[in-house]
């Protein structure tokens, strides 16, 4: 059987072996990047995204280590300090980082009120995107800072479906969504994926979120194949790597 490509925008790797900072009492278990390798080994991945969770804070040991072990076809995300010098940042780039984030949802990263000028810094310095992992009934008077921003993305649906009128806002203004933790999310991840096609076909980034720390269930391979079923499954390919692909700048 043919196995299904995916570009996975979203993947956490928690590696024992380097600094974990427990959040909101939280210490999540090991998931090296030999569990993330066989947990995806059924599909055919292209590449991806390590992104760096609270509990990781701002440490980038864990990150480059991964980054070496997955190889040059995965991007790094990373929290910063907004002080954080330049020649860090290309160092940081240099080894396969590709964009920054804020956890406004469960802290550990910058502040948000960073995120205006270190977003367009990055940006500027090294061609980085920001990406926010922020419930989108939250966003409040962030809409219009986020709006204005040369690239950002939002993760997991914007999580909430009080809020998603005001993500569908931003999506019609160029912002990209993470088609990721299905688990996480209080709206039907169908509806609001053909929702945000519809509006437009290249804001979509499929990622699994593993290992879906804390979500209410873990991501499945019944994930995708709702992917595939909600858009039919050559407009499914955008969402689960191409759209991805062109964004991380992998070739």
């Amino acid at each position: 059987m043919k196995k299904v490509k995916i570009f996975d925008a979203h993947l956490h790797i928690i590696d024992p072996r380097f600094p974990v900072t427990p959040n909101q009492g939280y210490l999540p278990p090991a998931f090296t990047a030999a569990d993330y390798a066989q947990s995806v080994e059924n599909f055919e991945v292209t590449g991806g995204a390590i992104v760096s969770g609270s509990f990781q804070g701002f440490d980038q040991s864990y990150l480059l280590d991964a980054l070496d072990t997955l190889g040059s076809r995965f991007a790094g995300v990373t929290q910063l300090p907004a002080d954080t010098l330049d020649e860090e940042i290309l160092r940081l780039h240099d080894k396969g980082v590709r964009a920054v984030r804020f956890n406004v949802a469960r802290g550990g990263s910058e502040t948000i009120a960073q995120l205006d000028r270190f977003a367009r810094r990055i940006h500027e310095l090294a061609g980085w995107h920001a990406e926010l992992y922020v419930d989108s009934q939250d966003l409040g008077e962030l809409k219009q800072t986020i709006s204005q921003l040369p690239a950002v993305s939002i993760d997991h649906l914007g999580l909430s479906k009080r809020g998603f009128p005001e993500l569908l806002k931003l999506v019609d203004e160029g912002v990209k969504v993470k088609a990721t933790g299905f688990g996480r999310v209080d709206l039907d991840p169908s509806e609001a994926i053909k929702t945000i096609y519809k509006l437009n076909p290249e804001a979509l980034l499929f990622g699994t979120d593993l290992p879906s720390t804390r979500a209410k269930r873990a991501f499945q391979a019944s994930d995708v194949t709702m992917i595939q079923e909600a858009l039919g499954e050559q407009e499914a390919e955008k969402v689960l790597y191409r759209n991805a692909l062109a964004w991380y700048g992998i070739e």
